[in-house]
């Protein structure tokens, strides 16, 4: 669940099945008697016409014949709808009643700025620029959490590798941990030039290793490195013949990535973070 600001109001939202939902409660909790706001807005014939549209659109599993039957009695004086009569009887996607200590009624963006527009053009038009902003600041974290995620992924397969072609049988835990650090430090001393127990007695003061403070390119480096480490294993060859051949690998790739113009901008952005 996350938040964001809109003209002193903290509203709630969140992703599902790849899509925003933004939390209507929240969006009236500053408005005197604001759930009632909800009720009316939902009773009113050209919102329920609006849901219509967009549950025959994104949803196929709308229940329109129900649907026909709410939208004639939309109108009339004694006509009432709640959120829970309207997603029980129609089976709508776009509205979502959420209990719990973030409850509250949750509507699909679209459907929540069309709520927004009916409460105040003034109050939408601040809310679609704060949401683009979040998203626009999400898809520049992406490209980050890309990269991190890459490098679990290939560490993986480095691991795996080692596991299948260098462990042998019936070996204790502390021997296997050993196996494992030793060909990790063959990447650091590729990469970096130095052994993870090197970098710790020569940074005494930092904590974390040498990986935590590696940058944009080296991480790219770095995953590179596992996967052709991880060939190279898997080829049997010898450990010290690798090490030559990741270290050529990698000043021949760092200096391809430090010039690299979508790298240098993706330091920046980490930077500024």
């Amino acid at each position: 669940m996350e938040k964001i600001n809109v003209l002193g109001t903290e509203i709630s939202y969140y992703h599902y099945n790849e899509e925003d939902f933004i939390c209507l409660t929240d969006m009236v909790k500053n408005i005197e008697n604001g759930l009632v706001l909800i009720e009316k807005w939902l009773r009113n014939k050209n919102t329920i016409e609006f849901l219509g549209v967009w549950e025959e659109i994104y949803n196929p599993e709308f229940n329109s014949p129900e649907f026909e039957g709410i939208k004639n009695q939309a109108g009339l004086n004694r006509f009432t709808l709640s959120v829970k009569q309207w997603t029980e009887k129609t089976n709508s996607k776009g509205i979502i009643a959420k209990a719990g200590r973030y409850g509250g009624t949750y509507a699909h963006k679209d459907i929540a700025f069309e709520f927004a527009s009916w409460i105040s053009p003034q109050f939408k038009l601040y809310l679609i620029k704060e949401f683009q902003r979040l998203k626009e600041e999400e898809k520049k974290q992406l490209g980050w959490d890309i990269r991190r995620n890459l490098v679990k992924i290939n560490y993986r397969i480095h691991t795996d590798a080692i596991k299948e072609n260098l462990i042998p049988k019936e070996l204790t835990k502390p021997q296997i941990t050993h196996i494992y650090a030793n060909e990790a430090d063959v990447l650091n001393v590729a990469l970096f030039g130095t052994t993870a127990k090197e970098w710790r007695d020569d940074n005494k003061n930092k904590s974390g290793n040498v990986r935590d403070y590696a940058n944009v390119s080296q991480l790219v480096c770095l995953s590179n490195l596992e996967n052709l480490n991880a060939l190279f294993i898997n080829e049997k060859l010898p450990q010290d013949k690798r090490l030559i051949k990741l270290n050529q690998i990698a000043i021949q790739q760092m200096r391809l990535l430090t010039n690299d113009k979508q790298i240098k901008e993706l330091e920046l952005k980490v930077k500024q973070k």
